[in-house]
């Protein structure tokens, strides 16, 4: 038997109430095998739980991000995406996006790498500008395998 998910803790840590529209959001996250908007956050959840309204999930979501419970990204399609920060399963990952399509892709290759050159950098950038440096992101914008040829024929 299973105990209750890593989030309750850290509800409880917080001082915030774990309402049934956040844990119902959360674990619609936890599900998910792509980044979700608000919006497919909202019909997700409005099945299981149909009370909740699409203000609701903007103002969680919101709310999670602030707790650094929900990484909220913005892919440059003009609306954002939220994902799970960690839990079972989750390991550290970058995106490449397609600006054809807007498919992103999670990769760990290169992690070890990248995390090596990210330590020097930052480590550059806050002796060089007093500046702490909590967190980064890291995605690549380009063409997908499928796009790539759409975007050759065209020239």
């Amino acid at each position: 038997m299973h105990g209750p998910p890593w989030w309750h803790g850290r509800f409880r840590g917080c001082g915030y109430r774990l309402t049934i529209p956040r844990d119902a959001i959360l674990n619609v996250l936890s599900k998910a095998s792509k980044h979700l908007s608000a919006e497919e956050i909202y019909f997700a959840v409005h099945k299981i739980y149909p009370a909740i309204g699409l203000t609701t999930v903007y103002r969680t979501v919101d709310l999670l991000a602030g707790m650094g419970l929900v990484h909220k990204f913005d892919f440059g399609d003009g609306r954002s995406r939220y994902e799970l920060s960690k839990g079972p399963g989750s390991i550290h990952h970058h995106h490449l996006v397609c600006r054809g399509c807007g498919r992103v892709i999670d990769y760990t290759d290169f992690i070890d790498e990248e995390a090596e050159l990210f330590k020097q950098t930052e480590a550059a950038l806050s002796k060089k500008y007093n500046f702490k440096i909590k967190s980064h992101r890291v995605q690549f914008y380009g063409l997908c395998e499928k796009c790539k040829p759409k975007e050759e024929n065209k020239e």
